[in-house]
């Protein structure tokens, strides 16, 4: 949902021209691979080049199996959905800034039940966060996200 908005954003308020339903359907697909490989933590997926490009080779190869369990039939309606092309960068960088936003959110709602290991982790997403330079989300963190440190009640009344 949150890929979709960010498409939806930039269209609307950032002269851009995406597709937010296949940012949608690719925020579905982005972590199938991680049913083979598993979750890697973002600090070690990022600590060099050399790690993050061999995890990119285990994810394409992640990729493969996954559509190799397919009949053949129906690979190609979801090739492009685990190896994605591209010339869909811009939909791949909305999908990746919607998963942080996500990542960050999820953070504010630990923090806020009392769960302190999210602290840190909540300030160190929000800098990756901001990092991505994107006006979809700095938009989004301006306008969307204060309703995620309100209460029930406080949505609710207007």
């Amino acid at each position: 949902m949150l890929a979709h908005l960010l498409a939806v954003l930039r269209n609307t308020r950032f002269g851009g021209n995406v597709n937010p339903e296949r940012a949608a359907l690719l925020a579905v697909y982005h972590d199938a691979t991680e049913i083979i490989t598993g979750d890697m933590p973002t600090p070690v997926k990022y600590h060099s080049a050399s790690i993050r490009s061999a995890y990119a080779e285990v994810e394409d190869r992640a990729a493969m199996s996954l559509l190799a369990q397919l009949p053949e039939d129906l690979r190609p309606a979801y090739e492009s959905l685990l190896s994605p092309s591209p010339e869909e960068t811009e939909l791949h960088r909305l999908v990746k800034a919607a998963d942080k936003l996500s990542a960050y959110i999820k953070c504010i709602e630990e923090s806020q039940m009392g769960n302190e290991d999210f602290r840190s982790a909540e300030q160190a997403t929000l800098q990756a966060v901001k990092a991505m330079e994107l006006p979809e989300v700095d938009c989004f963190l301006e306008e969307f996200l204060p309703a995620y440190r309100q209460t029930l009640d406080e949505q609710t009344k207007k």
